[in-house]
């Protein structure tokens, strides 16, 4: 008997080690899980299928390149050219497909071709030019985003339709990023557990030197290394690009840090020698879960980025611990263990959606008759969007409208995003402020499909239904800017124009009204054109610079009132004296420098009362209400005289 007894103690304490093992062999997976169940818990929308093909889908493009950034991170080394390199490749595909006439499946080739090369160049300079691989990678990172620029113009260029199906479907409800993110994840498993490069990757990560001592050829290597990261560097813009139906030259910004994030939290370490795909693509998924569960619970686009990083701090210092705790390193497993490690996952996965149904059971019978409502802005990092954040919530507030407000940051794949949640969330109206007017149009698509009306405000949607558009119209106020700027220097003089950042559709309209305005003045002469990307401090820089070349100049157009006030300080005492300044927007830091006298004019286009219409067209498309296709808010150049009568 106590025999038995002892036994059954051992077998409980076995059990819980084992458990136990489990956890720490496997911490980016427990964090998973435990994320997905909490999402559930607090989000009766998280659950649902399409709002989990949904996570899919937004992963799959960190996801591949994260495959490609584990070859680089598992041999201790660094790339942050991935994103860029995406954006250049996607670019090169529709450049060649739809300009030059290149047959569709050679400019695929060409674009994969890009991608391989960025990577080679990458590691030319690491194994025989013997760069950091920080600082090889960083340059690309900038000559890979700059040639993106170049052979676009500045402009997204449409996608072939044949390679856009990559960001369709299959039996309308499989989605094709899905399946390329799974195929690719076997490709860089296979590569990592069952080549001769993936043993060298590991050997070179784990002692350079000893690998190179024992007659490895560590530099022909390191060619391939980066080689392979390129290659899925090309795919995974070729998917994004597939996605918006367009190559954005700006696209993929800033994912090399989401891509090493992934990594990262999958368990690889940055000093090199562990690491595995399947921990790639949990880390992957992470991120997609944490940003898709944060904008269904409106949480503030602001916290948001804190909660990402507050994330991403706390997985690798698990990792530590776990380490620390002598759990098994997240290296190549062959054998026998891969039907273990098989089966740990399907273990996992069954118990995540067991504990996930039940806490969804929480919301069952909760549906509110609140009308809910999605924002998306393209970015709170401006005070013009800011204003028609304010003046939305305001109407929301009034109206008894649950408002849901999403920052996407300026970047259209994030914005894609958002969309989608929105759509799989049943909201009862969706209003978008585009990053671009072509990557919206396949979720707009998908809202319209799903039955959802769409309110887009400031810009439109090109090539899907909208409900209504609530803009002023760009192209005119850029003319008002350049007739307004025109007449105070009385038609002579030389001006210099700061451009919004490239590749958006507010910088070309702005741009475009600029150009028409100022033929009707054939002695205002444009000495300079430069972008200073609608940011301030960008915009003091580039008129500093602008001033060496042209001291003499009169008079300057902004694209935006933060480009036009960096100029201001760039001009210092001959603001508003010797050189006029014209802005646009409005902004409430604007309309302080007409009063003071150091910015002329401003256009202003009321930004608050676009959100305020915006909300109440949506309301009534809600209630099946009549609502005229356009609602046009006119702009209004604000100079001195009428400043203290205008409220934006």
């Amino acid at each position: 008997m106590a025999t038995d007894t002892l036994k059954g103690k051992a077998s409980g304490a076995g059990g819980a080690a084992a458990v136990r093992r489990l956890f720490l062999d496997n911490g980016a997976l427990s964090a998973l899980i435990v994320l997905v169940i909490a999402m559930s818990a607090l989000s009766g929308d998280f659950l649902s299928t399409d709002n989990l093909l949904n996570v899919g889908v937004q992963a799959a493009v960190t996801a591949i390149l994260a495959f490609g950034a584990t070859f680089v991170i598992v041999s201790a080394g660094i790339d942050l050219s991935v994103g860029s390199v995406a954006a250049l490749s996607a670019t090169v595909l529709a450049w060649s497909a739809t300009q030059h006439g290149v047959p569709v499946f050679v400019a695929v080739v060409l674009a994969v071709l890009t991608g391989i090369a960025a990577g080679l160049v990458n590691g030319f300079l690491i194994a025989y030019g013997k760069l950091p691989s920080f600082i090889a990678t960083l340059a690309m990172l900038s000559v890979a985003r700059g040639l993106s620029l170049v052979i676009s113009g500045g402009s997204p260029i449409a996608f072939p339709d044949s390679v856009s199906h990559l960001g369709d479907t299959l039996g309308g409800w499989l989605p094709v990023p899905v399946l390329v993110m799974i195929v690719m994840g076997l490709v860089a498993a296979f590569v990592l557990g069952r080549t001769y490069i993936g043993r060298s990757m590991y050997a070179i990560g784990g002692n350079e030197e000893a690998a190179r001592l024992s007659g490895l050829r560590v530099s022909r290597q390191k060619l391939a290394i980066y080689a392979l990261t390129g290659l899925f560097a090309a795919v995974a813009g070729i998917v994004l690009a597939a996605r918006l139906a367009s190559a954005q030259p700006q696209a993929a910004n800033g994912y090399e840090l989401d891509a090493i994030a992934a990594v990262v939290i999958g368990g690889a370490s940055l000093a090199g020698g562990t690491g595995k795909a399947s921990g790639t693509l949990i880390g992957a998924l992470i991120l997609a879960v944490l940003r898709n569960g944060l904008n269904l619970l409106n949480v503030s686009a602001f916290w948001q980025q804190v909660v990402i990083g507050v994330v991403i701090a706390l997985a690798v210092l698990l990792d530590t611990v776990r380490r620390k705790a002598g759990a098994t390193p997240a290296a190549p497993r062959i054998g026998g263990s891969k039907g273990k490690q098989a089966g740990t996952y399907v273990l996992a996965a069954v118990i995540t959606v067991a504990l996930a149904a039940a806490t969804s059971l929480l919301h069952t019978g909760s549906a509110s008759a609140t009308p809910r409502v999605g924002l998306s802005l393209s970015t709170l990092n401006n005070p013009f969007f800011v204003q028609i954040r304010s003046g939305a919530e305001s109407e929301a507030k009034k109206l008894g409208v649950d408002l849901t407000v999403t920052d996407a940051q300026n970047d259209a794949s994030q914005q894609a995003n958002q969309l989608q949640n929105f759509t799989s969330s049943g909201l009862g109206a969706i209003i978008v402020n585009p990053v671009d007017s072509d990557a919206a149009s396949n979720s707009v698509k998908a809202a319209d499909k799903a039955d959802i009306p769409v309110i887009a405000v400031d810009r439109g949607v090109n090539n899907a239904k909208t409900d209504t558009l609530v803009a002023s119209d760009n192209v005119k106020g850029g003319e008002l800017a350049a007739k307004t700027i025109a007449e105070k220097l009385g038609g002579h003089g030389k001006i210099v124009i700061l451009q919004g950042q490239a590749g958006t559709s507010a910088a070309r309209e702005r741009a475009q009204g600029f150009a028409q305005g100022l033929k009707a003045y054939p002695g205002i002469q444009v000495v300079a054109q430069q972008p200073a990307d609608f940011d301030r401090t960008k915009g003091l820089d580039v008129m500093s610079n602008l001033l060496q070349a042209h001291p003499d100049v009169q008079g300057v157009i902004a694209a935006n009132d933060e480009m036009a006030l960096g100029a201001i300080k760039a001009l210092g005492s001959k603001a508003g004296t010797s050189v006029s300044v014209v802005g646009f927007d409005g902004t409430p830091d604007g309309l302080t420098a007409v009063k003071n006298g150091t910015l002329y004019a401003s256009v202003a286009q009321q930004p608050s009362e676009l959100g305020k219409i915006a909300v109440d067209n949506a309301l009534k498309a809600i209630k099946d209400e009549k609502i005229d296709p356009t609602i046009k808010v006119p702009v209004k150049v604000i100079t001195k005289e009428n400043v203290d009568g205008f409220t934006g």
